[in-house]
């Protein structure tokens, strides 16, 4: 399969928010990327609407908006507080030109062990936002973490689930793909089966790491470790997503070096997977 860098999408946190988002914007345009995926913390320098605007004029694709904040809560108090967060979060991607705005979830709340109880916030939360989102052209798209982060940054742990919680709020609603959360599911190919290709609004990579020292800041650069992101990509391309895909790091490591080497590590490696 011949790969483009026009394919390839940067997550800024790829970078370690070194960069304010202006340089990174114009990194990736002389490297030859074709777009990019602001966090919110972006912003600080860099307000969405001008934003947008720099990249676009840049050449670049805004791919997605990372993120929503958690939506789980444990009292009426702090569901008022995430619905408040969340509705500027979709307003900051309407206005940078998001066609997603992703959604990390939280895991359990305070005090709670009840997994089920967790997901079915979620779903009240989503119907909230999806409301707030009617009328501009950002959908929202949940992304299924790792199990291992059930108890504090993700009650949604599958692609079965993720899509689960799709249905339950709206048929617009989709889902983010990332390999490090889902490339060890046996159930991901009937997963993918399932969802619809306008539902998949996403595909991020990265590597997994053996040993991994951290659970969080120790992904891999992109053929560094044991998932086979050929096959997933596979996968996903058969499925149907016809996006760019995102290299979306957390790492110690390479968010300590020089981002312009690992900009360039990061084409290097897209071009050879």
């Amino acid at each position: 399969m011949t790969r483009s860098l026009t394919q390839l999408s940067l997550n800024t946190a790829t970078l370690g928010f070194q960069w304010p988002l202006d340089r990174v914007i114009d990194a990736c345009a002389a490297q030859g990327i074709g777009g990019i995926a602001p966090w919110r913390r972006d912003f600080a320098a860099l307000q969405p609407a001008e934003a947008g605007r720099r990249i676009r004029d840049a050449g670049l694709a805004v791919t997605s908006l990372c993120r929503g904040g958690y939506l789980v809560h444990r009292d009426a108090a702090e569901r008022t507080r995430v619905i408040d967060d969340n509705r500027r979060a979709v307003d900051e991607a309407a206005a940078l030109g998001a066609p997603a705005l992703c959604f990390v979830v939280g895991g359990l709340p305070v005090g709670c062990k009840d997994l089920a109880a967790a997901r079915a916030q979620v779903v009240d939360v989503l119907r909230v936002l999806h409301e707030h989102a009617h009328g501009t052209e950002v959908r929202l798209a949940v992304e299924p973490l790792h199990p291992m982060y059930a108890g504090d940054r993700s009650c949604i742990n599958t692609l079965a689930t993720a899509l689960d919680v799709c249905d339950a709020v709206a048929p617009d609603v989709g889902v983010m793909l990332d390999a490090y959360h889902l490339w060890w599911d046996p159930e991901l190919a009937n997963g993918l089966a399932r969802a619809r290709p306008d539902r998949l609004l996403g595909w991020q990579v990265c590597d997994w790491l053996v040993p991994t020292k951290d659970l969080l800041n120790d992904r891999g650069m992109m053929g560094d470790g044991v998932i086979d992101l050929p096959h997933l990509d596979r996968l996903v391309t058969a499925a149907g997503y016809r996006g760019l895909v995102e290299v979306e790091i957390f790492s110690d490591d390479w968010g300590r070096r020089d981002p312009a080497e690992t900009l360039r590590v990061c084409a290097e490696r897209w071009l050879a997977l």
